[in-house]
């Protein structure tokens, strides 16, 4: 049954007049006219009379007009609810990291992002080279980056967090100071560099004091890395979050002078954020703040 046709039916039974019910529905009168018509052949009996103070439902059309609102009402909740099913669209934060952070940072992160925005989804890109969360900014692939700050322009960038840097040492190495590991003390070593364009930092750190490594890129991830030091295969240079968790077999030890990499959050500095973006990054500064906070503490406890 034509839903349009029904309509019609009941809005010219109502305004009792073709002429009336053709502004209202936008039809000319002999277009309803001829609807009308051919809804009457489809139903098999007459529905409307028409006479010369316009028309008026027959008996047959009066009995079947309460049946044909409900129809109609029915229809239209029906049409709603399809129209909203198809509008909905779940919003999806694209995130790219530095494999250190997805692995310390973001559980915690998406888990509190999660019960302010539950219907907000984030897709997380765990990257293992140092620039190509800025690539992904520029191209505009990624939403929000995790990274280790870089020069790139497009980037609007929020810093987060002083990443530590230490010296990775194998368990027997002879240390003067088990505090302290002069930068110097890398020259002439066989350095085991960390894969993915990390190199940048360590170089930031070293090139001030004039040290010239002996390195080895080392194709692998950051465990293996750690490991083949520990077998005395080389040393290297790592960060705070690159290393923990994976240190039994080796020794880890501050650099002197101290040396940081600054990690933070960056934004595309052309688009603009949306609300969930932005709650994101509430998240991700209450989550630095309750970090930063519990570091404090455990230092004071060890100075205590």
């Amino acid at each position: 049954m034509d839903s349009k046709k029904l309509e019609i039916l009941m809005t010219a039974a109502d305004l009792g007049s073709f002429t009336r019910a053709s502004e209202v529905v936008g039809y000319t009168q002999s277009g309803l006219t001829h609807m009308m018509d051919a809804l009457e052949q489809e139903v098999g009996f007459p529905l409307l009379r028409r006479n010369h103070s316009g028309i008026q439902l027959t008996e047959q059309g009066a009995r079947l007009m309460p049946a044909i609102r409900e129809f109609l009402q029915a229809n239209a909740n029906l049409e709603n609810q399809i129209r909203a099913i198809a509008e909905e669209k779940t919003e999806v934060i694209r995130v790219a990291a530095y494999a250190s952070i997805a692995m310390h940072w973001m559980p915690e992160i998406l888990y509190r992002f999660r019960r302010l925005c539950p219907q907000v989804n984030v897709d997380l890109r765990m990257v293992d080279h140092a620039l190509e969360p800025f690539e992904l900014l520029e191209k505009g692939e990624t939403d929000v980056i995790f990274a280790s700050r870089q020069n790139y322009g497009c980037c609007s960038w929020i810093p987060l967090y002083n990443d530590r840097m230490y010296a990775i040492l194998p368990k027997n190495y002879p240390l003067k100071d088990p505090g302290a590991f002069p930068l110097e003390e890398f020259a002439g070593q066989d350095f085991l560099m960390p894969y993915g364009r990390f190199d940048i930092d360590v170089k930031t750190v070293l090139e001030p004091v004039g040290v010239k490594l002996n390195s080895r890129v080392c194709r692998v991830d950051d465990e293996t890395v750690i490991r083949m030091v520990g077998r005395g295969l080389g040393v290297s240079m790592m960060t705070e979050l690159m290393i923990r968790g994976r240190t039994d077999d080796v020794l880890c030890v501050p650099v002197d002078p101290p040396a940081m990499r600054e990690l933070g959050m960056g934004t595309h500095i052309r688009k603009k954020e949306t609300d969930s973006v932005r709650r994101l990054k509430e998240c991700i500064l209450d989550f630095i703040r309750d970090l930063t906070a519990m570091k404090r503490g455990q230092r004071e406890h060890v100075d205590g």
